[in-house]
């Protein structure tokens, strides 16, 4: 990745398009997760959405290797979808801008408290 393709984005436009044509290719029901996913995924993302790339990308190859073998979608995913996303973000350490702030003010508290 040059430094145009980082400060433009895009480099990421062109992997989520994959991820768009990758995603029509499976059945109806894991479209429909998948579209579910995305509107709660982004919850968790920080400003540029760099570090939801990889995790977008294992969901979707969880998707595909379980299409191939049959299971559906609400059985490889369950009923809480955003429970999931929330989960898996969680698991792989992603913070968001609001964690990042947080994280600020916590530190900052601290400073002005002398701890």
């Amino acid at each position: 990745m040059n430094f145009f393709e980082k400060i433009t984005g895009s480099d990421m436009a062109k992997e989520y398009k994959n991820f768009e044509l990758r995603a029509k290719k499976l059945p109806s029901d894991y479209q429909a997760a998948w579209e579910k996913i995305n509107l709660y995924i982004w919850e968790h993302t920080d400003f540029t959405g760099r570090n939801l790339m990889p995790i977008i990308n294992g969901v979707l190859e969880l998707l595909e290797e379980t299409s191939a073998e049959g299971q559906s979608a609400q059985e490889v995913l369950g009923d809480d979808i955003k429970g999931f996303c929330s989960a898996l973000v969680g698991d792989e350490g992603a913070n968001s801008f609001r964690d990042k702030w947080r994280q600020q003010l916590n530190n900052n508290i601290a400073r002005k408290l002398g701890k």
